[in-house]
């Protein structure tokens, strides 16, 4: 939703409480025809909706774009099965439930274009992020928010991608002992509302994956190259702890593929996602 003017509207319930009834309000036509569901507490907000998403239409399965968000996430999941960790009401965590008339290859790509939404919807309140392939958002190298994107096919073949993403609004000492790595968290001026920021991001992820379905990943494709974290810089990258292979990071190409500019090999390596891990190279 770039160039969205973002504004303030005076509270009408508990202050920081999420409220499905003033996402819609400020979402305005952003977010027109998407249903926007808010439960106090879950599992798992992409398990949730993938099971509704299984389920036939008038049987409780999923009929429009849906939004639900959580005040608290028990059970919440990253990339290859790892477990997100958050303290209670400490992280923005949501699932959009969007369906897809292209079929489950064509969403290749999708974590890359739903990264430059979230880094620029971000950017209209002020807080600079970069990109860090195939599916984290950082805030001064520190991992600021992530993505979790699962398809399912409904009995009447109907592809949803449920778009997962968390954001750190605070990470306490003892979370960051857990996690084992620093975190960052969102400016307090940013987090001040988080329906509006919610709003924000629900707005911005409708108007691109409509984007994404009708023009695919290349649209994407200089937006992210242009908040990769690690542009030019020497890195690892690593499967369950091993090196594959070390080089040049140089950006991604037109179907999602990060490019490594290895060493004394004239050609780059396309490298394709998956349980691959990317960190710069020390020395």
């Amino acid at each position: 939703m770039r160039g969205m003017t973002v504004q303030t509207i005076a509270p009408t319930h508990t202050p920081g409480q999420l409220s499905a009834a003033r996402i819609a309000a400020f979402a305005g036509h952003y977010a027109e025809h998407c249903l926007i569901e808010v439960v106090a507490e879950t599992g798992s907000t992409n398990a949730d909706l993938l099971a509704r998403a299984v389920m036939a239409p008038g049987r409780g399965g999923l009929q429009a774009p849906t939004l639900l968000a959580a005040e608290t996430q028990t059970a919440g999941r990253g990339r290859a099965g790892r477990v997100w960790l958050t303290a209670p009401s400490a992280a923005l965590t949501f699932s959009l439930a969007w369906p897809f008339a292209a079929p489950l290859h064509a969403l290749v790509g999708l974590p890359l274009a739903v990264g430059v939404t979230i880094a620029e919807t971000l950017a209209d309140f002020g807080v600079d992020v970069q990109l860090k392939w195939p599916n984290d958002v950082l805030q001064s190298g520190r991992k600021l928010a992530g993505i979790l994107i699962e398809t399912a096919t409904a009995a009447d073949r109907q592809v949803w991608a449920v778009i997962g993403i968390g954001i750190n609004l605070s990470v306490p000492e003892e979370l960051q002992q857990q996690i084992g790595q620093r975190a960052a968290s969102l400016p307090t001026a940013a987090a001040q509302d988080r329906n509006l920021l919610l709003a924000s991001l629900l707005g911005a992820l409708a108007q691109n994956m409509r984007q994404f379905e009708s023009q695919g990943l290349p649209v994407f494709v200089e937006r992210w190259n242009r908040l990769h974290a690690f542009a030019g810089q020497q890195v690892s990258i690593l499967d369950q702890g091993k090196v594959l292979y070390e080089g040049r990071a140089l950006g991604i190409d037109q179907i999602g593929r990060l490019m490594l500019q290895a060493d004394g090999d004239a050609n780059p390596i396309a490298i394709m996602a998956g349980d691959i891990s990317l960190r710069v190279k020390e020395g």
